[in-house]
């Protein structure tokens, strides 16, 4: 079955105009002009979206999801729940990286790569990071560098705490083997063996990476470091990394991206190094996506300047191949957003169509024969900010 979205105004995600995009089961066939009467002469079985009026976008693609939900730092009652594939996909997520934080005791690696295994099959790209805040990584098979070797959805190592009381303060030696092991994982598999670290709210800051890349025989590149928006003292170190080589991650935990994001441009970041991510456990993907959508909606940032930091610059950092960009031979990962509002009006995840006309179509797969009725808003959920009825 093949899919031709006509009319709409693509952002590849540098702006290309009004175009076609065809997709061809998981496959994006064309991004220009298509003949439809030529399909239809050679019988090509194919649906046609008219998206006049919108905006056609590749997919966005979330590093930093703890898929299994937080670890609960005030009791085992804090615990949040697991996420969902309607909850990622509804506004606008089609590739995510799951990943453990400070507990790898309840939450484990075997559980995260089968969560990771549940979103695939229900129609998400989903991928993972070995390991946690510990030092060694907590793996599979046994090492951070087998983990990335012979299992498909580990790319990389993380999250990996430095500058935080609930990190191991690994030495610098320690950190470098670890670097290592990832990158030569990465190297004989083809993929990104970056390490991703966690960087906590401890006076030392970028200090043990600095230190690694110093000492010993470490690339900046194989370095990925988030949560850098805890202070400009923070942004302005990883702003000199990034000038380095190695790539940086503001998440969304809180609600000010459009200010993290300014300054960071604003003081020299090299913006093909950067990405967003949403750190979703207590946050949301809609949260997220909403912080997103402001930088543009209402800060006026150019979508060509905001748009690569959730689809092509993650893709490039983690070695995504076919992904965050729309391309002949890429994966069919593909929006369709409201001009004004950029809300999600259609959304296609490997050629597979997870919303329509802005209602869900995906759905977990453990609904069809589950009798339970789940409903869950936190307090500090934007439909309780914005007065939504519960549930909506």
């Amino acid at each position: 079955m093949h899919t031709l979205i006509e009319n709409g105004e693509v952002y590849a995600p540098a702006r290309q105009g009004r175009r076609s995009v065809l997709l061809a089961e998981a496959t994006i066939a064309a991004v220009g002009r298509v003949n439809r009467h030529a399909l239809e002469s050679l019988g090509v079985e194919h649906e046609v979206v008219d998206v006049e009026g919108c905006l056609v976008t590749p997919g966005w693609i979330d590093p930093h999801v703890h898929l299994l939900g937080g670890s609960g730092e005030q009791g085992f009652s804090t615990q949040t729940p697991e996420f969902f594939v309607d909850e990622i996909v509804r506004y606008g997520f089609t590739t995510v990286v799951g990943c453990l934080g400070v507990d790898t005791t309840m939450k484990t690696m075997p559980g995260l790569l089968a969560k990771a295994k549940a979103l695939e099959e229900e129609g998400l790209n989903a991928r993972v990071w070995t390991g946690g805040y510990n030092v060694p990584a907590t793996s599979i098979l046994g090492s951070a560098r087998e983990d990335i070797m012979f299992i498909d959805e580990i790319i990389g190592v993380g999250e990996v705490a430095i500058a935080d009381k609930r990190g191991m303060e690994p030495e610098a030696r320690e950190l470098a083997r670890l670097m290592t092991d990832a990158y030569v994982g990465g190297m004989l598999a083809r993929k990104a063996g970056v390490t991703h670290f966690h960087v906590g709210e401890g006076k030392r800051r970028l200090e043990k990476l600095r230190q690694v890349l110093d000492e010993f025989e470490v690339e900046p590149s194989w370095i990925y470091a988030t949560h850098i928006e805890r202070s400009e003292a923070l942004m302005r170190e990883a702003i000199a990394l990034a000038q380095q080589g190695a790539a940086v991650d503001i998440d969304t935990a809180d609600s000010d991206l459009a200010h993290w994001l300014r300054f960071y441009l604003d003081n020299g970041g090299d913006p093909e190094r950067l990405t967003v991510s949403s750190d979703a456990s207590i946050n949301s993907p809609r949260a997220f996506a909403e912080q997103v959508t402001d930088c543009i909606v209402n800060h006026g940032m150019p979508m060509e300047q905001v748009l690569p930091l959730v689809t092509s610059n993650t893709a490039r950092v983690l070695k995504l191949d076919q992904k965050g960009t729309l391309e002949r031979g890429n994966v069919a990962d593909v929006l369709v957003l409201e001009r004004d509002t950029l809300a999600v009006r259609h959304a296609w995840a490997k050629g597979r169509c997870m919303v329509r006309d802005g209602e869900l179509v995906a759905r977990a797969g453990w609904l069809a024969e589950s009798k339970r009725e789940v409903v869950l808003v936190g307090d500090e959920s934007p439909a309780r900010r914005t007065g939504e009825p519960v549930g909506a």
